[in-house]
Protein backbone atom coordinates (compact mmCIF):
# COMPACT_ATOMS: atom_id res chain seq x y z
CA UNK A 1 0.00 0.00 0.00
CA UNK A 2 1.41 3.68 -1.10
CA UNK A 3 1.78 5.65 2.20
CA UNK A 4 -0.08 8.78 2.40
CA UNK A 5 1.73 11.99 1.96
CA UNK A 6 1.82 14.73 5.05
CA UNK A 7 -0.87 16.36 2.71
CA UNK A 8 -3.50 13.48 2.04
CA UNK A 9 -3.28 12.44 5.93
CA UNK A 10 -3.98 16.12 6.96
CA UNK A 11 -6.81 16.78 3.83
CA UNK A 12 -8.15 12.77 5.51
CA UNK A 13 -7.95 13.84 9.39
CA UNK A 14 -10.41 17.81 8.00
CA UNK A 15 -12.58 15.28 6.15
CA UNK A 16 -13.42 13.28 9.07
CA UNK A 17 -13.13 15.75 12.03
CA UNK A 18 -17.09 16.63 10.97
CA UNK A 19 -18.08 13.03 11.39
CA UNK A 20 -16.07 13.29 15.06
CA UNK A 21 -18.15 16.73 15.74
CA UNK A 22 -21.36 15.09 14.66
CA UNK A 23 -20.73 11.70 16.75
CA UNK A 24 -19.92 13.66 19.82
CA UNK A 25 -23.01 15.90 19.65
CA UNK A 26 -25.31 13.64 18.79
CA UNK A 27 -27.70 13.43 21.54
CA UNK A 28 -27.65 17.39 21.81
CA UNK A 29 -28.74 17.44 17.84
CA UNK A 30 -31.42 14.64 18.45
CA UNK A 31 -32.85 16.73 20.99
CA UNK A 32 -32.66 19.36 18.92
CA UNK A 33 -33.84 18.31 15.54
CA UNK A 34 -37.50 20.16 14.05
CA UNK A 35 -40.03 18.70 15.60
CA UNK A 36 -44.07 19.16 14.57
CA UNK A 37 -44.38 19.23 18.79
CA UNK A 38 -43.83 17.53 22.39
CA UNK A 39 -43.25 13.99 22.70
CA UNK A 40 -44.74 11.98 24.33
CA UNK A 41 -42.35 11.47 27.01
CA UNK A 42 -41.95 15.28 26.98
CA UNK A 43 -45.97 15.68 27.80
CA UNK A 44 -45.75 13.13 30.36
CA UNK A 45 -42.99 14.36 32.05
CA UNK A 46 -43.74 18.17 32.55
CA UNK A 47 -44.16 19.27 35.46
CA UNK A 48 -45.55 22.46 37.04
CA UNK A 49 -42.99 25.06 38.67
CA UNK A 50 -42.54 25.33 42.61
CA UNK A 51 -45.50 26.84 43.87
CA UNK A 52 -47.42 27.01 40.45
CA UNK A 53 -51.02 25.21 39.44
CA UNK A 54 -51.01 22.34 37.48
CA UNK A 55 -52.51 21.11 34.12
CA UNK A 56 -54.38 17.69 34.54
CA UNK A 57 -52.60 14.89 32.88
CA UNK A 58 -55.51 11.87 32.53
CA UNK A 59 -55.30 8.25 31.12
CA UNK A 60 -58.23 7.59 29.01
CA UNK A 61 -60.04 4.92 30.00
CA UNK A 62 -63.41 3.34 30.34
CA UNK A 63 -64.24 4.81 33.57
CA UNK A 64 -63.36 8.48 32.72
CA UNK A 65 -64.68 7.86 29.21
CA UNK A 66 -68.50 6.58 30.63
CA UNK A 67 -68.30 9.56 33.49
CA UNK A 68 -67.93 12.27 30.73
CA UNK A 69 -70.26 10.51 29.14
CA UNK A 70 -72.86 10.82 31.58
CA UNK A 71 -72.11 14.27 31.86
CA UNK A 72 -72.40 15.08 28.26
CA UNK A 73 -76.29 14.02 27.66
CA UNK A 74 -78.29 16.99 26.81
CA UNK A 75 -81.88 16.40 28.17
CA UNK A 76 -84.46 16.21 25.39
CA UNK A 77 -87.52 18.75 24.43
CA UNK A 78 -89.98 16.24 25.53
CA UNK A 79 -88.60 16.35 29.14
CA UNK A 80 -87.72 19.84 29.72
CA UNK A 81 -90.69 21.63 27.36
CA UNK A 82 -93.46 18.90 27.53
CA UNK A 83 -95.01 16.95 25.29
CA UNK A 84 -98.80 17.41 26.25
CA UNK A 85 -101.39 19.43 24.42
CA UNK A 86 -101.36 23.20 24.98
CA UNK A 87 -104.55 24.43 25.84
CA UNK A 88 -106.70 26.74 23.13
CA UNK A 89 -104.54 29.75 23.26
CA UNK A 90 -106.49 32.69 25.30
CA UNK A 91 -107.11 35.98 24.89
CA UNK A 92 -104.72 38.71 25.38
CA UNK A 93 -103.87 42.35 25.19
CA UNK A 94 -103.70 43.30 21.26
CA UNK A 95 -105.81 40.76 19.95
CA UNK A 96 -108.87 41.59 18.22
CA UNK A 97 -112.40 40.55 18.21
CA UNK A 98 -115.35 39.90 16.01
CA UNK A 99 -118.57 40.43 18.00
CA UNK A 100 -121.89 39.70 16.78
CA UNK A 101 -125.39 39.78 19.04
CA UNK A 102 -129.04 38.49 18.69
CA UNK A 103 -131.61 39.22 20.05
CA UNK A 104 -135.16 37.16 19.86
CA UNK A 105 -138.21 39.30 18.72
CA UNK A 106 -139.16 42.28 19.33
CA UNK A 107 -135.72 43.18 19.46
CA UNK A 108 -135.04 46.13 21.72
CA UNK A 109 -131.28 47.42 21.85
CA UNK A 110 -129.60 46.01 18.75
CA UNK A 111 -132.57 45.09 16.55
CA UNK A 112 -135.48 46.26 14.37
CA UNK A 113 -138.09 46.27 17.03
CA UNK A 114 -140.83 44.00 14.82
CA UNK A 115 -142.64 41.88 17.22
CA UNK A 116 -143.74 39.08 14.00
CA UNK A 117 -142.98 35.68 15.34
CA UNK A 118 -143.25 35.12 11.45
CA UNK A 119 -139.66 37.48 10.95
CA UNK A 120 -137.43 34.98 13.47
CA UNK A 121 -135.93 33.37 10.36
CA UNK A 122 -135.55 37.34 9.01
CA UNK A 123 -133.43 38.32 12.38
CA UNK A 124 -129.91 39.42 11.62
CA UNK A 125 -127.16 40.18 14.23
CA UNK A 126 -125.78 43.26 15.02
CA UNK A 127 -122.15 43.23 14.24
CA UNK A 128 -120.47 45.02 16.33
CA UNK A 129 -117.05 47.59 15.31
CA UNK A 130 -113.76 45.16 15.48
CA UNK A 131 -112.57 45.02 19.24
CA UNK A 132 -108.95 45.41 19.92
CA UNK A 133 -108.23 43.80 23.50
CA UNK A 134 -106.33 46.98 25.41
CA UNK A 135 -103.23 46.13 27.68
CA UNK A 136 -105.63 45.40 30.67
CA UNK A 137 -107.39 43.14 29.16
CA UNK A 138 -110.61 44.43 28.80
CA UNK A 139 -113.05 45.70 25.43
CA UNK A 140 -116.03 47.82 25.43
CA UNK A 141 -119.12 46.79 24.36
CA UNK A 142 -122.21 49.25 24.10
CA UNK A 143 -124.81 48.79 27.06
CA UNK A 144 -122.40 46.23 28.75
CA UNK A 145 -119.40 48.36 29.57
CA UNK A 146 -115.98 47.41 29.86
CA UNK A 147 -115.92 43.46 29.70
CA UNK A 148 -112.73 41.64 30.63
CA UNK A 149 -111.56 39.79 27.99
CA UNK A 150 -107.88 39.05 28.41
CA UNK A 151 -107.18 35.66 30.15
CA UNK A 152 -110.50 34.05 28.82
CA UNK A 153 -111.23 31.82 25.73
CA UNK A 154 -113.69 33.11 23.06
CA UNK A 155 -116.58 31.15 24.74
CA UNK A 156 -116.43 32.56 28.01
CA UNK A 157 -116.35 36.33 26.84
CA UNK A 158 -119.39 35.19 24.82
CA UNK A 159 -120.65 34.25 28.17
CA UNK A 160 -119.35 37.50 29.92
CA UNK A 161 -121.39 39.83 27.34
CA UNK A 162 -124.64 38.15 27.70
CA UNK A 163 -125.11 38.15 31.34
CA UNK A 164 -124.12 42.08 31.54
CA UNK A 165 -127.11 42.07 28.27
CA UNK A 166 -129.59 40.47 30.41
CA UNK A 167 -132.26 43.06 31.58
CA UNK A 168 -131.02 45.28 28.61
CA UNK A 169 -131.50 43.01 25.46
CA UNK A 170 -134.17 40.36 24.42
CA UNK A 171 -132.98 36.90 25.29
CA UNK A 172 -129.55 38.02 23.83
CA UNK A 173 -127.18 35.55 22.03
CA UNK A 174 -123.55 36.52 21.68
CA UNK A 175 -120.48 35.23 19.48
CA UNK A 176 -116.98 36.17 19.72
CA UNK A 177 -114.43 35.09 16.87
CA UNK A 178 -110.96 36.09 17.32
CA UNK A 179 -110.31 37.93 14.10
CA UNK A 180 -106.08 38.26 15.10
CA UNK A 181 -103.74 36.44 17.49
CA UNK A 182 -101.67 38.93 18.43
CA UNK A 183 -100.64 37.81 22.25
CA UNK A 184 -100.78 34.15 21.67
CA UNK A 185 -97.70 33.81 19.18
CA UNK A 186 -94.23 31.72 18.76
CA UNK A 187 -91.24 34.42 17.29
CA UNK A 188 -88.54 32.09 14.98
CA UNK A 189 -85.41 34.42 14.61
CA UNK A 190 -81.89 32.84 13.93
CA UNK A 191 -80.77 31.22 10.96
CA UNK A 192 -83.92 30.74 8.80
CA UNK A 193 -85.40 32.15 5.69
CA UNK A 194 -87.44 35.13 7.10
CA UNK A 195 -87.68 35.53 11.12
CA UNK A 196 -91.65 35.43 12.07
CA UNK A 197 -93.85 35.74 14.93
CA UNK A 198 -96.25 32.69 14.34
CA UNK A 199 -99.80 33.49 15.84
CA UNK A 200 -101.54 29.78 17.54
CA UNK A 201 -104.45 28.61 16.60
CA UNK A 202 -106.11 25.47 18.37
CA UNK A 203 -104.99 23.10 16.12
CA UNK A 204 -101.80 23.21 18.43
CA UNK A 205 -98.90 24.65 16.31
CA UNK A 206 -96.07 22.58 17.23
CA UNK A 207 -92.06 23.24 16.96
CA UNK A 208 -91.37 22.40 13.51
CA UNK A 209 -94.38 23.94 12.19
CA UNK A 210 -92.99 27.14 13.70
CA UNK A 211 -89.34 26.26 11.58
CA UNK A 212 -92.12 25.84 8.60
CA UNK A 213 -93.25 29.25 9.14
CA UNK A 214 -90.07 30.91 8.99
CA UNK A 215 -89.68 29.23 5.75
CA UNK A 216 -87.06 26.55 7.31
CA UNK A 217 -82.86 27.11 7.91
CA UNK A 218 -80.95 27.97 5.64
CA UNK A 219 -78.02 25.77 6.17
CA UNK A 220 -77.03 22.15 6.54
CA UNK A 221 -79.46 20.54 8.93
CA UNK A 222 -76.77 18.49 10.41
CA UNK A 223 -75.15 22.04 11.45
CA UNK A 224 -78.17 23.53 12.82
CA UNK A 225 -79.04 24.12 16.81
CA UNK A 226 -83.08 25.10 18.01
CA UNK A 227 -82.95 26.73 20.90
CA UNK A 228 -86.67 27.36 22.35
CA UNK A 229 -86.68 30.32 24.95
CA UNK A 230 -89.83 30.04 27.51
CA UNK A 231 -90.16 32.15 30.12
CA UNK A 232 -87.12 32.47 31.64
CA UNK A 233 -85.40 29.33 30.77
CA UNK A 234 -83.62 28.43 27.74
CA UNK A 235 -83.71 24.55 26.12
CA UNK A 236 -81.46 23.75 23.11
CA UNK A 237 -80.90 20.50 20.76
CA UNK A 238 -79.49 19.74 17.40
CA UNK A 239 -81.95 20.05 14.72
CA UNK A 240 -81.76 16.53 13.46
CA UNK A 241 -82.52 15.39 16.67
CA UNK A 242 -85.82 16.43 16.22
CA UNK A 243 -86.41 15.59 12.99
CA UNK A 244 -85.67 11.72 13.64
CA UNK A 245 -87.53 11.56 16.91
CA UNK A 246 -90.98 12.52 16.76
CA UNK A 247 -91.29 12.74 20.60
CA UNK A 248 -88.77 16.00 19.96
CA UNK A 249 -91.63 18.07 17.89
CA UNK A 250 -92.93 19.15 21.10
CA UNK A 251 -95.93 22.01 21.29
CA UNK A 252 -95.34 25.76 21.43
CA UNK A 253 -96.50 28.24 23.86
CA UNK A 254 -97.79 31.86 23.63
CA UNK A 255 -94.34 33.91 23.68
CA UNK A 256 -92.09 31.09 23.12
CA UNK A 257 -89.03 31.91 21.01
CA UNK A 258 -87.48 29.87 18.73
CA UNK A 259 -84.10 30.51 17.54
CA UNK A 260 -82.40 28.80 14.92
CA UNK A 261 -78.57 28.74 15.39
CA UNK A 262 -75.61 27.72 12.79
CA UNK A 263 -72.32 26.61 15.22
CA UNK A 264 -70.15 25.56 12.63
CA UNK A 265 -68.47 23.01 15.87
CA UNK A 266 -64.62 21.95 15.01
CA UNK A 267 -61.78 20.55 16.49
CA UNK A 268 -57.94 21.18 15.21
CA UNK A 269 -55.62 17.69 14.40
CA UNK A 270 -51.89 18.62 14.91
CA UNK A 271 -49.03 16.20 14.94
CA UNK A 272 -48.30 12.73 13.36
CA UNK A 273 -51.96 12.79 11.32
CA UNK A 274 -52.73 12.37 8.41
CA UNK A 275 -53.27 16.43 7.98
CA UNK A 276 -52.84 18.95 10.17
CA UNK A 277 -56.21 21.59 10.07
CA UNK A 278 -59.11 22.79 11.99
CA UNK A 279 -62.02 20.25 10.68
CA UNK A 280 -65.64 21.27 11.54
CA UNK A 281 -67.94 18.13 12.62
CA UNK A 282 -71.92 18.48 13.10
CA UNK A 283 -74.31 19.25 16.14
CA UNK A 284 -75.10 16.10 17.36
CA UNK A 285 -71.14 15.47 17.77
CA UNK A 286 -68.43 12.80 16.99
CA UNK A 287 -66.27 10.24 19.10
CA UNK A 288 -62.49 10.45 19.01
CA UNK A 289 -62.59 7.54 16.62
CA UNK A 290 -64.66 9.69 13.96
CA UNK A 291 -62.40 12.22 15.13
CA UNK A 292 -58.84 10.88 14.08
CA UNK A 293 -60.35 9.46 10.79
CA UNK A 294 -61.48 12.82 9.69
CA UNK A 295 -58.05 14.15 10.29
CA UNK A 296 -56.71 11.19 8.13
CA UNK A 297 -55.94 8.86 10.92
CA UNK A 298 -52.14 8.77 12.48
CA UNK A 299 -48.94 8.37 10.06
CA UNK A 300 -47.70 5.33 10.08
CA UNK A 301 -44.04 5.99 9.41
CA UNK A 302 -43.55 8.69 12.61
CA UNK A 303 -46.65 8.66 14.92
CA UNK A 304 -46.44 6.95 18.05
CA UNK A 305 -49.61 4.64 18.98
CA UNK A 306 -49.44 5.57 22.80
CA UNK A 307 -49.17 9.41 22.20
CA UNK A 308 -52.88 10.28 21.00
CA UNK A 309 -53.42 13.10 23.19
CA UNK A 310 -56.55 15.59 23.17
CA UNK A 311 -56.18 18.90 25.09
CA UNK A 312 -59.63 20.79 26.71
CA UNK A 313 -60.68 22.96 28.99
CA UNK A 314 -63.18 20.86 31.29
CA UNK A 315 -65.27 22.38 34.48
CA UNK A 316 -63.65 22.16 37.33
CA UNK A 317 -66.58 19.50 39.51
CA UNK A 318 -66.24 17.13 36.04
CA UNK A 319 -63.52 15.17 37.37
CA UNK A 320 -61.12 14.29 40.10
CA UNK A 321 -57.49 15.69 39.61
CA UNK A 322 -54.71 13.86 40.46
CA UNK A 323 -52.82 16.86 39.88
CA UNK A 324 -52.72 19.50 42.96
CA UNK A 325 -53.07 22.21 43.09
CA UNK A 326 -55.14 22.62 39.74
CA UNK A 327 -54.95 25.51 36.90
CA UNK A 328 -58.16 26.91 36.40
CA UNK A 329 -58.50 29.45 34.05
CA UNK A 330 -60.70 33.27 35.14
CA UNK A 331 -63.92 31.62 34.28
CA UNK A 332 -63.46 27.95 36.26
CA UNK A 333 -62.02 25.99 33.66
CA UNK A 334 -59.24 23.43 34.05
CA UNK A 335 -56.95 22.62 31.26
CA UNK A 336 -56.73 18.68 30.81
CA UNK A 337 -54.42 16.76 28.37
CA UNK A 338 -56.16 13.06 28.07
CA UNK A 339 -53.96 10.47 26.46
CA UNK A 340 -55.02 7.22 24.64
CA UNK A 341 -52.55 4.51 24.04
CA UNK A 342 -53.88 2.69 21.19
CA UNK A 343 -51.10 -0.29 21.36
CA UNK A 344 -53.97 -1.79 23.96
CA UNK A 345 -56.79 -2.88 22.08
CA UNK A 346 -59.17 -1.60 24.66
CA UNK A 347 -58.86 1.63 23.48
CA UNK A 348 -60.65 1.21 20.48
CA UNK A 349 -63.98 0.64 22.27
CA UNK A 350 -63.06 3.55 24.87
CA UNK A 351 -62.53 5.97 22.37
CA UNK A 352 -66.12 5.23 20.67
CA UNK A 353 -67.17 6.70 24.05
CA UNK A 354 -64.86 9.76 24.27
CA UNK A 355 -66.78 12.13 22.46
CA UNK A 356 -64.99 15.56 21.24
CA UNK A 357 -66.25 18.99 22.48
CA UNK A 358 -65.92 21.95 20.16
CA UNK A 359 -62.07 23.78 19.94
CA UNK A 360 -60.45 20.53 21.15
CA UNK A 361 -57.03 20.12 20.02
CA UNK A 362 -55.90 16.49 18.79
CA UNK A 363 -52.44 15.68 19.30
CA UNK A 364 -50.32 12.83 17.76
CA UNK A 365 -46.79 12.62 18.86
CA UNK A 366 -43.95 11.44 16.85
CA UNK A 367 -42.47 8.06 17.78
CA UNK A 368 -39.17 8.02 19.35
CA UNK A 369 -37.61 6.47 16.32
CA UNK A 370 -38.63 9.71 14.20
CA UNK A 371 -36.42 11.44 15.52
CA UNK A 372 -33.50 8.96 15.37
CA UNK A 373 -34.65 8.97 11.97
CA UNK A 374 -34.33 12.67 11.09
CA UNK A 375 -30.89 12.57 13.01
CA UNK A 376 -29.45 9.59 10.54
CA UNK A 377 -30.94 11.15 7.72
CA UNK A 378 -28.73 14.66 9.03
CA UNK A 379 -25.73 13.01 9.26
CA UNK A 380 -25.50 10.93 5.82
CA UNK A 381 -26.43 13.94 4.10
CA UNK A 382 -23.26 15.09 5.84
CA UNK A 383 -21.41 12.03 5.35
CA UNK A 384 -21.46 11.44 1.45
CA UNK A 385 -20.08 14.19 0.93
CA UNK A 386 -17.16 13.57 3.24
CA UNK A 387 -16.65 10.18 2.14
CA UNK A 388 -15.98 11.26 -1.62
CA UNK A 389 -13.52 13.60 -0.15
CA UNK A 390 -12.28 10.91 1.69
CA UNK A 391 -12.04 8.37 -1.29
CA UNK A 392 -10.56 11.28 -3.48
CA UNK A 393 -7.43 11.23 -0.99
CA UNK A 394 -6.64 7.81 -1.36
Amino acid sequence: MTALSPVDRSRRRLALLPLAALAGGCAQLISRMPSTGPTRDEIEQAAPLPGTAAVQLIELDDLIARRLLGQRRQRLFSETLGQAPVPQPEIGPGDSLEIHIWEAPPATLFGTGTADPRALSLVRPATLPEQTVDRAGYISVPFAGRVRAGGLSAQAVEAEIARLLRGKANQPEVVVRLLRNSSAVVTVVGEVAQSVRMPLTASGERLLDALAAAGGVRQPVSKMTLQVTRGNNYHSLPLDVVIRDPRQNVPMKGGDVVTALFQPLSFTALGATGKNEEINFEAQGINLAQALARAGGLVDSRSSPQGVFVFRFEPEPALTWPRQPVATTPDGLVPVVYRLDLNNPQSFFVMQSFFVNDKDVLYVSNAPATDMQKFLNLVFSAVYPLVNIFNATR
